[in-house]
């Protein structure tokens, strides 16, 4: 059924007059006339009758009338919905305590009011997530994604290194470190639970570990990160590496130690992924609230060769 024909009608119904209708449509009298014709055609009824005062509705008019409103709030709202600007910005964090998730939380502060939607894709690694926003799932994904993996029609930009921090216990022999060498750490277990072969987090531990001739494993059941902060609360020996950005909590009483990484500083690399040419507001906001405050990284970084410096 043609819209603009069912919005004519309805102006012509409330109007009482074809001129009338056609002035407030801006179309002329011949068109209004014309999409009313196809109306009824398309419903085998008549829907106006013309007398010599304007026009008055049948009895299918009367009865068609209500139901062609609610078809063009509907057709409003759909349009709304979808219209750049009006519905929420759909961002993946991947995990709503590390940095990404803490970054679009900043900028919402400054931005009261935004219109977002924030999602976490967890169980996606970049190539889908990156395929999520090629389809339109979520309009962002933040994601450690090689250069040379970016699908056509994504735009992909480093606007978020995450430099890593050793998280440790008050018993483990660098519990008091001001700040540790990544070299130093070979002779110490590091225990991260919950690395998914084929991730892009498994690939960024892998190439780390191999850098700087590390031992991290995954090994064991993965109890999330309150049972990890209570495992490193009660040894001596696992440690654990955290975003300077990441948002963790544990109970005073574990006296658990962040502790820099430096000469190099490792950082992970969130690319922000979108569709190229997305002109949606918010993305553009985000987009510049993260290149003038991001973290701020020392000039001693080091990354995995496959990122884009």
């Amino acid at each position: 059924m043609d819209v603009e024909a069912m919005r004519t009608f309805v102006t012509v119904a409330e109007a009482g007059q074809f001129q009338a209708a056609a002035d407030e449509l801006g179309i002329s009298q011949q068109a209004v006339s014309k999409r009313i014709a196809t109306l009824e055609k398309h419903l085998e009824v008549t829907l106006l009758v013309r007398t010599s005062r304007g026009s008055r509705m049948s009895p299918h008019g009367q009865v068609l009338l209500p139901h062609a409103k609610k078809v063009l709030t509907a057709v409003e709202q759909a349009e709304q919905a979808v219209r750049p600007g009006s519905r929420p910005l759909r961002v993946d964090v991947l995990n709503r305590r590390i940095a990404p998730a803490q970054a679009v939380y900043r900028f919402y502060r400054s931005h009261p009011g935004t219109n977002l939607d924030v999602v976490t894709l967890s169980k996606k690694n970049a190539a889908q997530a990156a395929q999520a926003v090629v389809d339109g799932t979520v309009d962002v994904s933040f994601r450690a994604l090689p250069t040379g993996q970016v699908p056509a029609g994504i735009s992909a930009e480093r606007l978020l290194d995450g430099p890593l921090e050793l998280l440790v216990g008050p018993g483990h022999p660098l519990a008091d470190a001001p700040w540790v060498r990544p070299a130093d750490l070979a002779d110490h277990r590091i225990w991260i639970p919950g690395i998914r072969p084929g991730t892009e987090w498994a690939a960024f531990y892998r190439a780390l570990s191999e850098a700087f001739g590390l031992s991290i494993d995954a090994l064991g059941p993965n109890f999330g990160d309150e049972a990890l902060m209570d495992a490193l609360a009660e040894s001596a020996s696992p440690a654990t590496l955290v975003g300077s950005g990441d948002r963790y909590v544990w109970p005073r009483a574990h006296d658990l130690r962040r502790i820099p990484l430096r000469e190099p500083t490792p950082v992970y690399t969130h690319m922000l992924l979108s569709r190229t040419g997305d002109q949606h507001p918010v993305l553009t906001a985000l987009r510049d609230h993260l290149r003038t405050s991001g973290l701020r990284t020392p000039d001693d970084v080091w990354a995995p060769n496959w990122t884009d410096r």
